[in-house]
This record gives structure tokens, C-alpha cells and sequence, in this order.
């Protein structure tokens, strides 16, 4: 299929490439050289950063040093907090012009801890900052959008248990329109549309509910158009790939609309960008649906 205007716009630099995490758990010699392969390859249009704890640095240097070119610098989301605002700084001196953290991933609980990491965002960084689901998502999300910082979702795991309610994701989706707090998700988003897949690589792996990315990705758009949260429920648990309908004009969900001039702001002031172990299983699937 030749790719629409609409699959150009909303899978740009969408997918984080996180193949140190379960369930693909990679080590970093193997992650980092699949990075490589990715940006060199045909789909690379849509890969996003290398995502790495910031305890692991220094082995990403180490297996990823003979790869990086000058003037084509890899872009790496961390994982971090405070303590690591140095170590950060000097891997950005020390890689100048061959790979650069632009993006950096926290965890905070409370308000109070969100005001401290505003100290790590600047005009060339952005901080996403994951929140636990619940009572207190709007008024963590307000503290972030004080600070102009992004929210950060976890839709998954390798266990069932570890798959929030669509009422808690879409909650969290209105609490970031409303706010106007641009956010990612992370972890379950191998596979475009929900439905039943294995929780793992095992070949002996129990299934569970997944999120779709497309899911994902056109309720954060349409809710801030004015998707009524009882219809982003329902798109959270759409499991029909038919309802989902990429072209030139645009992306639709039933006779709901994102037209494609619209798609590149709805992603900045919306979800902007998903984290993956895989980068091949999304890209496989699409094609699978004919939407790529």
C-alpha cells in the first residue's frame, strides 16, 4: 500500500525504541545495533529515540561509540531523576554532535516532586514525567503543566495485572487536554488496535488485553477536539480494525475525523510519541492491516 499523508503525519518519529525493557530485555550491544539497523532502514521515518536508564550510560557509550557519526546524532530519552541532571550535562558535552539527550523520563508521585524536576526541563530537553493512575492525576498534571513539563502513562506490562482501565487512560488523556500538557505512553503498545496478544517473547507465554497504539493515539487527538469521554472509552476499547480509516484526508475513528492538516499539532499538544521493546512488531502490523 502507498503510504498516506495521514501514516506520514502520525507515525513521524512516533516510535521510542526501547529494547533494553521486557519483555524483549535486550542487552545493549544487541539494542544498540538494532537502533543502527533501524535508522538505516526503510522505516526510519518513524523511529523516535533510544530509550536507556541513565545508570546505563556509560555501557551505552561504550557499545554505541563506533556507531555514532558526526552530524547525525542519535536522540536518546532517559530514564532518570535529580541526581542524575550531571551526568546527563556531561554526556551531552562529551557526545556533542554524535548523540544528544533531548528528552529525559521521571517518575513522581507527588506535586512537591514534580516542582523539583522542573529543574531538569530547558529549551532544548524535554522532561516527561509518569504518574501513577488515579485521584491525584489532575492535580499532578496541573503542577506540570506550571512548569511547561509532559506527562508520561503506563498502559502495560508483561503481566495482565499490569494493564490499567480504559476509564483510568482516558481520564488521564482529558486531564492532559485539559491542562494543555502534551504527554507519551509507554510499555503494552506493540500492536496497533486492542485486542488479545502474548504478554511476552516466551513461546509459552500467557495473553492478555493490549492497547492499541491507533487506539492510543486518536483519543489523545480527539479528545482534544471534543471527544466526549464516553466515546473515548469506547475507541480505548475498540478492538475493529475496520473502524480505524487512514488517508490523505486524514485519520478517522467511526465518524470521528483528525484531518490530516491537523494531525502534526494535535500530536504536539497531544500524545506525541509511545515507547516499544519492538520497533518491527508495530511497523509488521500496520502493513499486516494495510495501512502501511
Amino acid at each position: 500500500m502507498t503510504r498516506t499523508r495521514a501514516i506520514d503525519e502520525l507515525l513521524a518519529g512516533l516510535i521510542d525504541y526501547a529494547g533494553l525493557f521486557p519483555p524483549a530485555a535486550l542487552g545493549m550491544r544487541d539494542a544498540v545495533h538494532a537502533f543502527a539497523q533501524y535508522r538505516a532502514g526503510a522505516d526510519a521515518w518513524a523511529l523516535g529515540r533510544f530509550v536507556v536508564p541513565a545508570a546505563r550510560l556509560a555501557e551505552f557509550s561504550a557499545e554505541a561509540t563506533a556507531l555514532l557519526t558526526e552530524g547525525n546524532p542519535w536522540r536518546l530519552s532517559v530514564l532518570a531523576g535529580i541526581a542524575d541532571a550531571e551526568m546527563i550535562a556531561q554526556f551531552n558535552r562529551s557526545h556533542a554532535g554524535r548523540a544528544v539527550i533531548d528528552s529525559i523520563e521521571a517518575k513522581a508521585t507527588t506535586i512537591d516532586e514534580i516542582h523539583a524536576l522542573a529543574a531538569m526541563a530547558g529549551a532544548e530537553r524535554l522532561v516527561y514525567v509518569e504518574i501513577p493512575l488515579g485521584g491525584s492525576t489532575d492535580a499532578l498534571i496541573d503542577a506540570m503543566a506550571t512548569h511547561g513539563l509532559r506527562a508520561k502513562v503506563r498502559t502495560g506490562g508483561v503481566t495482565a495485572e499490569a494493564f490499567p482501565a480504559a476509564l483510568a487512560v482516558a481520564h488521564f488523556l482529558l486531564s492532559c487536554a485539559r491542562a494543555g500538557v502534551a504527554c507519551k505512553a509507554t510499555a503494552g503498545l506493540h500492536h496497533p488496535v486492542r485486542g488479545e496478544y502474548r504478554l511476552t517473547y516466551a513461546h509459552d507465554a500467557a495473553s492478555g488485553t493490549m492497547f492499541g497504539f491507533l487506539n492510543v493515539m486518536c483519543a489523545s487527538m480527539l479528545i482534544g477536539d471534543g471527544l466526549p469521554m464516553q466515546d473515548a472509552v469506547a475507541l480505548l476499547y475498540e478492538r475493529d480494525p475496520a473502524a480505524f480509516h487512514v488517508s490523505d484526508d486524514g485519520i478517522r475513528w467511526r465518524d470521528w475525523l483528525v484531518p490530516v492538516a491537523d494531525i502534526r499539532a494535535a500530536r504536539a499538544r497531544a500524545a506525541n510519541s509511545f515507547g516499544s521493546c519492538s520497533f518491527e512488531e508495530p511497523i509488521h502490523d500496520l502493513k499486516q492491516l494495510a495501512m502501511l
